[in-house]
């Protein structure tokens, strides 16, 4: 009976790839631990080792990869391990802009603090080339909240009970008008009284003197001293606005003053706004 003859067997030429599947795989675990030896977080790095665990005992290579990079694998296989690993989620989301920084809004205190500063080279000047008045008594130079305050007492400027300014007065109405020149902040001239009433055929009251003081004071400064006339405002307070007492000879003869005021912008808030001139426009 004879022999049936052996077919001989094909030469399995793919062996190379059980091979090459181990090089990859020992591959990837060397990657793999390199990428973990650079990560502080010790969960991490546990999770990197079980990972390739779990990819020598031949777990699906891509599920492998989306668990050591902290993503999920979609339907396709495609994992989106780049979206949620190291700078992933931010190129998809900008983190929020940092805020500009914002001042705190000023104080009361703050803000009147400031509206004053403006005027405080005027008040050096003016404090400098007035001392000899000042040291007299007969001007006081302050700065106030709504502006630089002159305030020339009756004595220093007029007569008892006249409104016509004394020649003595204008050295030191010179110095002052050049101060008012150099600044152009509105100026508003005020006149006060003491309390005792006044009635003669000029003055019906302390209103009408008071008044007429801040007018010829007006009529100085514009047509001796060249100051413009449109700078200026004039009120009379008569007894309403006392520095001191009117029950002392001292506190009247205190409160019988006419102020010259170098307004600032807090000053300024009570003053009327001019409406613009529809010719000046043209």
């Amino acid at each position: 009976m004879a022999r049936k003859k052996r077919v001989a067997e094909h030469e399995n030429h793919e062996r190379w790839l059980v091979s090459y599947a181990d090089f990859i795989t020992l591959l990837f675990a060397f990657f793999v631990v390199m990428f973990a030896s650079s990560q502080a977080d010790k969960g991490k790095a546990q999770q990197v080792s079980d990972s390739v665990k779990k990819a020598i005992e031949g777990e699906k290579m891509s599920t492998v990869i989306a668990a050591v990079l902290g993503g999920t694998v979609s339907n396709n296989g495609q994992g989106n391990a780049q979206m949620k690993g190291p700078g992933g989620a931010e190129k998809m989301v900008k983190p929020p802009e940092p805020k500009p920084e914002t001042k705190p809004e000023p104080t009361p205190e703050q803000r009147r603090d400031q509206k004053m500063v403006e005027l405080l080279p005027s008040l050096k000047v003016l404090t400098k080339e007035l001392k000899a008045e000042i040291e007299s008594g007969q001007i006081q130079v302050n700065m106030e909240p709504r502006g630089l305050v002159v305030s020339f007492k009756q004595a220093a400027l007029f007569p008892s009970g006249e409104d016509v300014i004394s020649r003595e007065a204008y050295a030191a109405l010179d110095k002052v008008a050049a101060a008012v020149t150099k600044i152009p902040n509105p100026v508003r001239l005020e006149g006060h009284t003491d309390s005792r009433p006044i009635r003669t055929q000029r003055f019906r009251s302390n209103w009408d003197l008071s008044t007429a003081r801040s007018i010829a004071l007006l009529e100085i400064l514009v047509r001796r001293f060249d100051v413009p006339r449109k700078r200026f405002s004039v009120a009379g307070y008569a007894d309403n606005a006392p520095l001191a007492s009117n029950d002392t000879e001292a506190g009247r003869t205190r409160n019988r003053r006419v102020d010259i005021v170098i307004l600032n912008e807090q000053g300024l808030l009570a003053e009327p706004q001019a409406q613009a001139d529809p010719a000046e426009k043209k």
